[in-house]
């Protein structure tokens, strides 16, 4: 299974840190490659880490956090990638949690 695809499967299960987790290493390979992928990733990362911070209570940090996914979100619709339409549900995804979550 594909880091990308723990990934999702993490967030669908509501396991935000451990969604963080299992692309963490992919984005540290991917940053030597290909920087737009990686800050791709970063931005998933920072997703998910946004709703773990809001569910321990961290609102301030959620919000700063959840930004940084905002400002790497538009290069799910940019990047070329065999991970694109994965990198689209995993987007999704956290979008969904964001309504049940962060609102």
């Amino acid at each position: 299974m594909l880091p990308i695809d723990k990934f999702i499967a993490n967030i669908e299960n509501e396991k935000f840190v451990k969604a963080h987790e299992v692309l963490e290493e992919s984005w540290k390979e991917l940053k030597k490659k290909d920087k737009e992928e990686a800050n791709l990733q970063k931005g998933l990362i920072n997703g998910a880490t946004a709703i773990a911070l809001k569910i321990k209570g961290k609102e301030k940090g959620a919000y700063m956090v959840w930004k940084t996914y905002l400002k790497y979100k538009p290069l799910v619709n940019s990047v070329t990638s065999n991970l694109s339409k994965k990198y689209k549900i995993a987007e999704k995804l956290l979008d969904e949690k964001y309504q049940k979550y962060m609102i």
